[in-house]
């Protein structure tokens, strides 16, 4: 329902692919990184239930997210600190005012902003595509690359330039590209992005 509501708002997908695949990147990243399994295990269920708050509203979803994640894992009987970090994670995930807070949080927002394809666009009429859709759709290929020896974080992506230029990309997502340099940096990682072989960051 909260990928239904955020259809209705013209949002791209935030389905159960959106989180299975911010789940399964989070994880990667930690165990990339070699930190404790448990750690990834925990950051995959934050990328799980990170977006739950679109349920309730868009504004401010992630703090609603992290409360309804709350009962959800207390109810399953999960340990206070592990639901405490889980929490910190999922109310820190949006750019406006997330702050990386803790292992978990670096590792979502990694997962989540990272994640831009052209199967995340819903509207399938070209001519009323707005900037997110002509960006997302000009992804063809997106690769989260984690490098434990060089303590570097890599997203290459391959972008159809004669649907939107590479510039139009860092309009809408410079913001979130600098989260991921914090939450890299809290990671003792450096975050790069390449663009058509190009570096860019």
């Amino acid at each position: 329902m909260a990928n239904c509501h955020l259809g209705e708002m013209g949002y791209t997908d935030h389905s159960f692919r959106h989180v299975e695949i911010v789940s399964c990147k989070a994880r990667e990243i930690l165990d990339g990184l070699h930190y404790p399994p448990r750690l990834g295990e925990l950051a995959a269920i934050a990328g799980y239930l990170h977006d739950i708050g679109n349920v309730v509203s868009r504004y401010d979803h992630s703090q609603s997210g992290a409360l309804i994640a709350f009962h959800i894992l207390r109810r399953m009987g999960m340990d206070c600190r592990e639901i405490a970090m889980i929490m910190g994670a999922i109310g820190n995930h949006d750019e406006g005012e997330g702050q990386i807070v803790n292992i978990l949080t670096a590792a979502l927002v990694l997962a989540d902003k990272t994640d831009v394809h052209r199967s995340r666009v819903r509207n399938k009429d070209f001519a009323k595509f707005d900037i997110h859709d002509r960006v997302n759709y000009a992804v063809e290929s997106s690769d989260l690359i984690i490098d434990p020896e060089s303590r570097t974080i890599l997203l290459k992506l391959g972008i159809d330039t004669k649907i939107v230029p590479v510039i139009e990309y860092f309009e809408i997502f410079m913001v979130r590209m600098m989260m991921c340099r914090r939450a890299a940096a809290y990671l003792n990682c450096q975050f790069s992005i390449v663009i058509n072989e190009a570096k860019l960051l």
